[in-house]
């Protein structure tokens, strides 16, 4: 990467007279000194000084326990064994101990000193409400932060990723920093062969490395991707415009959600939307806010099952039971306001109407109509030519029905793996897509070799993403440990007016979630503390509506997490839009932004207008 990208202009040679005593020294030309030229960069002073921060965190800043309490509905089932309900399963009770003699509860903390904290266990407490004593179970455990330090390891991520573009390099400084904080100076024993060896990591090699990347990979071999462009421009698309409907059609759609909806929604309509000249960060937008948003509002996917496991709070009639606390997860769907807007925003950017698209958005659109370029200049795609370069073997005829095929075979997969046991079969879905996709070739004529060479190719075009991803969650894991979130949640968590509250939460939830790229884990952190609080404030100020007030606070919190998890360059949604539509990771962060920030104010201002119409 040259300098001028990065704002610095090239070093050219000094004059002896600006420098004292030196007019007998010969001539000094930086330029000719190529090892100097990063100590000219601003990214590499980040780095250093974080490095030096994150050491001196370790060694001088004591960790600040809070306890971390999650409250399960326990019950008595038909054998009268004490049981929960964890993931859908019905789970048997541990032995408990009473909370006041928990080695974890804060009075013992606030006493820990430099000691470590006992394991988690489980606590009763003997509560009275109406009148009625009753035993409330939770699961109790210690938690740390260093105070606004914590936040050290996603700042200089972010602030890498803005000024290198290079999200590789980012990370993995991320990465580092964090792992000095927590006194893990070996990064590959102590911190990356870890995470490598994670459930999440592994998900990540098998889906979007090896299924993902093999069918992306054979599908541009036998020329299925550049059929299926084919048929939709005849039948369907007649320019940008539809192009741009079919894509978001395609992202409403697939409901599930995540990065379930951005890999199949991008993969699908990159070759048609390449065809119509359609730049690739408004390509990469319509995916990414059309993947969470949509979830969040048809929710008929594994998001309600995993948030209502955190949102129990003792005394509120309408969370008591997990039927009760899905139900209330749909009741909240109409203040989804951001979600709402951001797929609004995405569908009037498909009828060409950009006022609230932002500069960037309208400055791509012009320059692909005009110049035909679908990525700005310098830019850095997320990944290479194999996977849409033309090359399919002499001989070979292509056929729509090799995209269509895999293509609906893998969508009901997904779905009805969903609708008969709850859980979407991600791996199944694509694992037959592709196996359908390399037996069709073989068996339309195909050799052995080509097949195998379009599935080696799919892997090389998407290798650099994959492992991106994976140091993404490694970024998050870290920002996690070492306190982010739960910081950001005890900072403003504090009290405050009744109507305040959905508009703070979702600032929270916004922070939280661009600071560790991840809508699920801010609601593993947030909620728990969120909806609690929220029960509190309507009880202590006298709220008349209070079922109505929890569900605006409830949807303040999902909502500003997927906005974060959305805008975030450490985000795995970001990364795969940017990834399946081929954007600059940097580029589609940037242009995305802004209709994005657009969607989260005026939802805030109708979460503080709801609140104040419910009291």
């Amino acid at each position: 990467m040259s300098d001028d990208k990065n704002g610095i202009e090239p070093v050219g040679r000094i004059e002896e007279s600006a420098i004292p005593g030196a007019s007998d020294q010969p001539d000094i030309d930086l330029a000719r000194l190529p090892f100097l030229r990063p100590l000219l960069k601003p990214a590499f002073w980040v780095l250093i000084i974080s490095l030096i921060l994150g050491i001196f965190v370790q060694s001088q800043i004591q960790p600040e326990w809070r306890e971390h309490k999650t409250i399960y509905q326990v019950y008595e089932n038909d054998e009268g064994s004490m049981v929960y309900v964890l993931r859908g399963i019905e789970t048997l009770l541990p032995e408990t101990i009473a909370y006041e003699q928990s080695p974890l509860n804060q009075e013992q903390l606030d006493l820990l000193g430099d000691a470590d904290p006992a394991a988690p266990h489980w606590v009763s407490e003997q509560l009275v409400e109406n009148g009625i004593e009753q035993t409330q179970y939770s699961l109790l455990a210690a938690n740390f932060h260093f105070g606004l330090w914590s936040l050290l390891p996603a700042f200089v991520s972010i602030a890498l990723c803005l000024l290198t573009k290079e999200p590789l390099t980012a990370l993995l400084g991320g990465i580092v920093v964090g792992a000095f904080m927590l006194g893990r100076f070996d990064i590959t024993d102590g911190v990356l062969i870890p995470s490598l060896a994670s459930e999440s990591a592994a998900s990540v090699l098998l889906l979007y490395l090896w299924l993902l990347g093999g069918l992306m990979g054979i599908w541009a071999k036998t020329g299925a991707a550049q059929a299926f462009a084919d048929f939709m421009t005849k039948h369907f698309v007649r320019g940008p415009r539809s192009a741009k409907l079919v894509a978001w059609s395609l992202g409403v759609f697939f409901f599930q959600g995540g990065s379930v909806s951005t890999v199949l929604v991008g993969t699908t309509v990159r070759p048609l939307a390449d065809r119509a000249n359609i730049s690739h960060e408004e390509m990469s937008y319509i995916v990414d806010s059309t993947a969470s948003p949509i979830a969040s509002i048809l929710a008929f996917n594994a998001w309600p099952a995993y948030v209502q496991a955190l949102i129990f709070v003792p005394g509120a009639a309408f969370l008591a039971t997990e039927a009760d606390r899905i139900a209330f997860f749909f009741k909240s769907v109409p203040f989804s306001f951001y979600s709402i807007f951001a797929v609004l925003g995405t569908l009037l950017l498909s009828l060409e109407i950009t006022k609230f698209s932002g500069k960037g958005i309208r400055a791509a659109r012009t320059r692909a109509r005009e110049t035909g370029q679908l990525d700005a200049p310098g830019a850095m795609p997320m990944n290479s030519g194999e996977l849409h370069a033309s090359n399919v073997p002499a001989g070979y005829t292509p056929n729509v029905l090799e995209f269509f095929v895999p293509l609906v075979l893998l969508i009901g997969i997904a779905v009805g793996t969903f609708i008969f046991s709850g859980t979407p079969q991600v791996n199944w879905a694509f694992g037959c897509a592709l196996v359908v996709s390399f037996a069709a070739a073989l068996f339309k004529g195909m050799s052995l070799g080509n097949a195998i060479e379009g599935f080696g190719d799919g892997l090389k075009g998407v290798v650099l993403a994959s492992v991106i991803l994976m140091l993404a969650i490694t970024v998050g894991t870290i920002s996690k440990e070492a306190g982010g979130g739960l910081y950001l949640v005890e900072l403003l968590g504090q009290r405050i007016p009744f109507w305040a509250l959905p508009v703070s939460l979702q600032l929270l939830s916004m922070i939280t979630a661009f600071s560790t790229g991840t809508s699920w884990g801010t609601y593993a952190i947030v909620f728990p503390l969120a909806m609690p609080l929220a029960w509190a404030v309507l009880q202590s100020q006298g709220i008349a509506h209070p079922e109505l007030y929890m569900c605006i606070c409830f949807a303040a919190v999902l909502n500003g997490s997927v906005y974060g998890d959305q805008c975030s360059p450490i985000s795995d949604t970001t990364i795969l839009s940017s990834m399946t539509t081929g954007c600059d990771l940097m580029d589609h962060v940037k242009t995305q932004i802004v209709p994005a920030s657009f969607a989260g104010f005026a939802a805030a201002c109708l979460w503080t207008l709801s609140a104040i119409l419910v009291a």
